[in-house]
Order: structure tokens, then sequence, then C-alpha cells
């Protein structure tokens, strides 16, 4: 991939989605908030983040609004396929420095990866980089709640086994569920609430706000996780709240939901 912006090749190492029912939670609660630590302006149909490495190894995220290239690449390569990322230079947004995801990949034949120098994307900006994983904060409780989406079999199993009652009454947990119930009455920025498809007719739902998070199944439990209780995981049990389906069921009406 040439870079106009940055000056040379760029070997692309993976690509992820900046929309508003696709994006990467460590970036913000929702959609804006994601595109604002990246600054870009958060309009149409959002963007794709291509990751990758120029000639002398330095890490480098190229911003495209070329949604459907990007999403057709992730497709592919999901599917075992080869897919040469290539966006046309037309539609590079910016270049910046740095990666703000954790990758165990490099290209081949080329200096390890490491950030180019400060200023180097012209922005003059720190070069993007992970979190740490070692603070609880916002960036981990969002990926806290994205971990239990993925492995959501193992934490259905787990909540019919221990319940959840004792999670019921605390006070963290009744704020989130009284913001996610405001949420059906005014609907929060894009991204904040996002529905996915789980299989047999269920919606797999995140929503995210100041200092908590949910993560839940239509018809099923949920779970939350709060910025003042490090680690922990709050559970929602199906049968333990008698308005937590129709939440849901309200919830997935506001969400966004990937094209």
């Amino acid at each position: 991939m040439s870079d106009d912006e940055g000056g040379g090749s760029l070997y692309v190492l993976t690509a992820v989605l900046l929309t508003p029912a696709q994006f990467p939670s460590i970036l913000g609660d929702d959609f804006p908030e994601a595109c604002s630590l990246l600054g870009v302006e958060p309009g149409g149909d959002g963007y794709g983040l291509v990751l990758g490495q120029d000639e002398e190894g330095a890490r480098w995220t190229v911003v495209v609004d070329d949604v459907s290239l990007v999403a057709t690449a992730i497709a592919s390569w999901d599917c075992g396929m080869e897919y040469d990322l290539s966006p046309d230079e037309r539609s590079i947004v910016i270049s910046l420095a740095g990666w703000p995801l954790e990758l165990s990949v490099a290209a081949s034949g080329i200096p390890e990866p490491h950030d180019p120098e400060q200023g180097a994307d012209g922005t003059g900006r720190v070069p993007l980089a992970p979190p740490s994983a070692e603070a609880w904060g916002p960036v981990q409780r969002r990926m806290g709640a994205d971990q239990i989406a993925r492995e959501w079999a193992d934490w259905r199993e787990r909540e019919a086994t221990d319940g959840g009652a004792a999670a019921a009454a605390h006070p963290g947990l009744a704020r989130a569920l009284e913001e996610a119930q405001g949420y059906t009455r005014t609907p929060p920025p894009p991204g904040r609430v996002r529905s996915s498809f789980a299989g047999e007719g269920a919606r797999t739902l995140r929503a995210d706000g100041p200092g908590w998070s949910l993560v839940a199944r239509t018809g099923e439990a949920a779970f939350v996780l709060l910025d003042e209780e490090p680690g922990e995981v709050l559970t929602v049990p199906r049968d333990g709240d008698p308005d937590l389906p129709a939440l849901l069921d309200a919830l997935d009406r506001v969400a966004v939901r990937p094209a």
C-alpha cells in the first residue's frame, strides 16, 4: 500500500472497522469518542483503520474512508482467504504514528516494529499505543465486557450455576441499569448501544456509560462491569430482575447494528 501522507509504502498487517456499529472498544464508550481520540470527524459511514509498518519498520495507523473495502478484507481474512488490502490514496483521511491496538505480528524482511519519532505524522502527537493492562479503568472495563461477549457460553453457564442475587443490591449496578434505561427514552451518542446477531433469534447487546459497561443477550442474562469495582463482574440473572427482558428488548430497538 502506498501512503502519500507517510511518504512511502506501508506493509499492511491488519485492519479494523471504525463505524457506529463496530469499533475497538478501547478507543471509547461510543463512536464519536473513538473518532475524537484519532482526530477524525464522526461522520458518514465511518472509517477503516489499516495498521502496518513502513520500510523502516515504524508503526503506522492509516485511517481511510473506504469502509466497504476494509470490511471486505476483514471478511476475507476471517475466512482464511488472502486479500491484498490496498486502499486508493484518495481514500486516506490521515496517517497516524503508532498503533492503538496490540499486535503480535510483524512484516518480514524489515526492522522490528517501533514507533517513529514524535511528530513524524505531522500532528505533533505522541504515537498511538495500546493501553496498559496493569491499571483498571474505563479501557480495561470495556475490554472485559468485550471478552464476556466473546466467551458468552462460559459466562452464561457460570450465571446458571452461581446466580447473581448478591449483585442485585449493588448501588453501582442499579445506577448502570437506570442509565441504560435512560438510553431507551433519550437515544445516546452513536455506538453507545450496539446490537449484533447471536443466533437463534437472539441479539448480543453492548452498552457503555460513564463508569460502566453492560453485555447481554436478549432473552438471557446481563453482566455489568464498573470502574469502581476493578476486575469484578456483576450479574443480572435472567430470572432475577423482572424488568430485565423489557430493558434488553428496548435497548435492542435503539441500538446501532452492523450493515
